[in-house]
């Protein structure tokens, strides 16, 4: 082998090796945000009645699924002020931080008092923790999704960047999986009681390894160079607009496909299908774990077929089994219903990937936090927080447990037209720019 021919391989096997670290630090910070933000909506049917008591359970639920939707307006808050941060200092120390901000917020949420010790205070300090989890979570994705695509060369965007929804689905698998655990050692007394707060108060030990993790990595990591400028929003508004819209189709689709499995399913189960509380949780994990682990093999498709293709494969998946599977879900059987629950996310996999990865492409290095920020917490903010209470309206307005399938058919839809418009137009992320 020649000296350059050597030279070359040093220079590829470094990159690799960057490129493998960076995704590591985005897949670990994704996975805490995943946990500390889904055991919310996990453990919703326990909060309810301990913070918005009412004499109809439904009423209660849905109150509290609205709050889990409000955390999502301080979403765009906290993409913008991080994510111009992050466009103009650093985009590591951004990321260490939002995961302290993320982990206190939650810790916080398992030591509240509820209603009955302090009356209406309690709902508005639940509202408050939840909202700076929305301003936490609004910069982690696309924090993270930019620090690996600008460390990936172009024939591995796919494979690493497909880290941070795994990371993240981890997360909501491990939150079920602690409900779950939590949920078959006490009674349904203890739980109701002070069982649910466990969850919550596991996120600080969690929170200070994954922190070390991610602060080890990223202050290793060398800082992407910065355009010179110190871009305004406005900047971001007028040169990524269009760019925007079309991450904002695409984040609809991830997020109210995605939602739909991660916060929805179980409620479904146990509410509307009088399945039991602990076989859920344990089928939930079972399901999130597996969902997970296949973005893995689906990153490195990615890189062979072109990420477009992947979220079209994800999304017409959505459109053809949703309705069938949540017919299967209703038969009675638990096994049965995981399966079906099991086969419907499986396209979640080739779609979060597409999502995470894609989206960086579209924003040209200098506004690329912020834009994909902003794009991708609108359309969150659109169908993915929404998502477990229109379900559940959905369910109660029509009298039809199926009504919610239209719901994530609606948002494959919108995500075809999405993927259409990003792979006709411009890709900045990946021209090198």
């Amino acid at each position: 082998m020649s000296e350059p021919d050597r030279a070359t391989t040093s220079a590829d096997t470094v990159t690799f090796r960057r490129a493998r670290r960076a995704a590591i630090a985005g897949g670990v910070g994704t996975f805490v945000e995943g946990y500390d933000f889904s055991s919310y909506g996990y453990l919703s049917i326990f909060i309810a009645p301990l913070f918005f008591p009412d004499q109809d359970p439904v009423v209660s639920l849905l109150l509290t699924l609205v709050v889990f939707a409000t955390a999502y307006v301080a979403r765009p808050l906290g993409g913008i002020v991080f994510g111009l941060l992050g466009d103009r200092v650093d985009r590591g120390r951004v990321l260490v931080a939002t995961i302290l901000c993320m982990g206190v917020a939650t810790t916080l949420l398992g030591l509240l008092p509820t209603t009955a010790t302090i009356g209406v205070t309690a709902t508005v300090l639940l509202i408050v923790l939840r909202l700076i989890q929305g301003l936490s979570v609004g910069a982690e994705v696309a924090g993270a999704a930019t620090f690996v695509s600008e460390a990936a060369p172009n024939r591995f965007k796919s494979r690493f960047g497909a880290f941070n929804p795994a990371g993240a689905t981890l997360g909501f698998g491990a939150a079920a999986a602690v409900a779950g655990l939590v949920s078959a050692l006490t009674t349904a007394e203890q739980m109701a009681q002070w069982g649910w707060r466990i969850p919550f108060l596991l996120a600080l030990p969690l929170t200070l390894v994954c922190f070390a993790i991610r602060r080890r990595i990223t202050a290793e990591a060398q800082p992407v160079e910065q355009a010179g400028k110190r871009t305004s929003l406005l900047d971001v508004l007028r040169l990524g607009w269009l760019p925007i819209l079309k991450g904002a189709g695409l984040s609809a689709a991830v997020n109210g496909t995605a939602y739909f499995g991660l916060t929805y399913v179980s409620i479904h189960l146990i509410q509307q299908l009088g399945y039991p509380k602990t076989g859920v949780y344990w089928v939930t994990t079972a399901v999130v774990v597996i969902t997970a682990l296949l973005m893995l093999p689906v990153g490195r498709l990615g890189d062979r077929w072109d990420l477009p293709r992947l979220g079209v494969a994800g999304s017409i998946g959505f459109l053809a089994l949703t309705w069938v599977g949540m017919w299967l879900m209703g038969q009675g059987s638990l096994p049965l219903a995981g399966l079906a629950f099991a086969v419907i996310m499986a396209n979640s996999a080739f779609l979060q990937v597409t999502g995470y990865s894609l989206s960086p492409e579209l924003f040209p290095r200098a506004i690329r936090f912020t834009g994909m920020s902003l794009g991708w917490n609108i359309g969150v903010i659109v169908a993915g927080g929404t998502a477990p209470v229109l379900c559940v309206w959905l369910v109660e307005v029509t009298g039809n447990a199926l009504a919610p399938a239209f719901f994530v058919m609606t948002a494959a839809l919108v995500g075809l037209i999405a993927i259409w418009a990003i792979a006709t137009g411009p890709r900045p992320g990946r021209d090198g720019d």
